[in-house]
């Protein structure tokens, strides 16, 4: 019998749109513990400074600007 994994979370409150590009990343790096609903979920302690830069690199190209 396999003893259950166990990680440290970080809880992440997000509109949907930053949930989904989240969810979208995940498919990539496996880093969500738990979908809570539609604004939260629980990463791996451990990955939240990439995830988090990451998601700043994704949100800025799809930013509009005037330039």
């Amino acid at each position: 019998m396999r003893s259950p994994r166990v990680f440290t979370g970080i809880l992440l409150t997000c509109d949907s749109a930053v949930k989904q590009i989240l969810l979208t990343m995940n498919d990539k790096e496996h880093f969500i513990i738990e979908d809570l609903d539609d604004f939260h979920v629980v990463i791996k302690a451990e990955a939240e400074w990439k995830v988090r830069r990451d998601l700043e690199v994704e949100l800025e190209k799809n930013t509009y600007s005037l330039e």
